[in-house]
């Protein structure tokens, strides 16, 4: 079955306790981290050092289990067991003996974290059981219906604490194989090849002047609140308009703009502001829950090329000259334009959908593409 993740907010008078279990936390993966370099770093006189062993997240695991005994930690030991697994996989995945280490306060504090394992924690009375403690919760989800997985405590830059878990769970295809091709772009934030746009919501650029002026008064919880509303003003305009476009479209397909390469432009406050990432990523697990079919495409000269005869005249806009221009008219066919439905169009027809276009259009699906939407008609 497939699994997603929830997670809900913890009430804050569990935050003392909870503070107190990422401490013990920070030593551990602290001990992990000087363990696993004094092993690899060996001093010899009058050398230096030389090469050691390599170990293990198990052998690690026996020395720290007993240091917690003798610490006294309320840590579960599993949960030791799963900080030290994760300080090793970081190990591999970076390839080095050493990490940088958790600092439990100052500025370079690390935001609380709190793992466990799957039958770690348990939804009791209410109430999230987890290493003899009771966490009420805010239960957005109905957390009783869902099985828990591993998952964590975090902690966020404000100091609040969230429960987040994950869980298996029966997806609902969507009922409709329809397609739909996304723009992606500035002045509105999304646009599909139906008409929907999803308008740039300007969420950093309504707050920026609040921002500044917190930041300049070295008000650091304003800053991180201001911060905070932010992100969740753009997360809650972003997942109302993937979950429509995943709800009414079993097929949508998305043009392969680059944030990474538009930030280095004088655009970038833009293009950050937009979360044009936040929504990809959103619609291809709300298309992939509901069975459908998620794709990115080449939308190279999709704004340039004419969605009704194919060609690229002369009269199309081009370049940064032609931001401006909203709307044209194709020389070739006469066809009136909106400049971003005109580009959504072209993407739904690079995903493979034929809207009425030459058999000369540069847009063409792939093989890999075509197969998967002929499978999603097929259901």
């Amino acid at each position: 079955m497939p699994i997603k993740t929830l997670q809900v907010r913890v009430r804050d008078r569990h935050a003392a306790l909870l503070s107190r279990m990422a401490f013990e936390v920070n030593q551990v993966w602290n001990l992990a981290n000087e363990a696993s370099y004094e092993a690899w770093h060996v001093p010899v006189p009058e050398v230096g050092y030389i090469q050691g062993v390599w170990r293990s997240a198990f052998d690690i695991q026996k020395d720290i289990l007993p240091i917690r005994k003798a610490r006294g930690f309320i840590l579960p030991s599993h949960t030791v067991q799963q900080v030290v697994a994760e300080h090793a996989a970081r190990r591999r995945q970076f390839k080095t003996s050493k990490l940088r280490w958790r600092a439990s306060s100052g500025s370079r504090r690390a935001l609380g974290w709190i793992p466990f394992k799957k039958g770690s924690a348990k939804w009791v009375n209410g109430q999230v059981r987890f290493a003899g403690h009771y966490f009420r919760v805010w239960d957005s989800y109905g957390l009783a219906d869902y099985e828990f997985r591993a998952g964590s405590f975090v902690q966020d830059a404000r100091g609040r604490w969230y429960f987040s878990v994950s869980v298996e769970y029966q997806p609902n295809a969507t009922p409709s194989r329809k397609a739909v091709g996304v723009d992606l772009g500035l002045k509105d934030t999304a646009t599909c090849s139906d008409g929907a746009k999803l308008k740039a919501g300007r969420f950093y650029r309504d707050l920026e002047d609040a921002l500044g002026k917190a930041q300049r008064t070295n008000k650091a919880q304003r800053v991180r609140a201001i911060h905070a509303k932010i992100r969740n003003r753009r997360k809650d305009a972003i997942h109302k308009f993937t979950t429509h476009l995943a709800e009414r479209y079993g097929v949508i397909f998305v043009g392969d703009v680059s944030s990474a390469k538009l930030v280095k432009t004088k655009m970038a406050k833009s293009v950050l502001d937009a979360g044009w990432h936040q929504l990809k990523t959103q619609l291809k697990y709300k298309a992939i829950a509901r069975s459908g079919v998620f794709e990115e495409v080449n939308e190279a000269y999709s704004t340039q090329v004419c969605s009704c005869c194919g060609a690229k005249p002369d009269s199309s806009p081009k370049g940064r000259a032609g931001l401006g221009i909203r709307h044209w008219i194709c020389s070739e066919c006469g066809a009136e334009h909106d400049r971003d439905i005109n580009a959504a169009l072209n993407i739904l027809a690079a995903g493979g959908i034929p809207v009425s276009m030459e058999e000369s259009s540069p847009f063409r699906a792939s093989e890999d593409v075509k197969q998967k939407i002929e499978g999603v008609q097929a259901l």
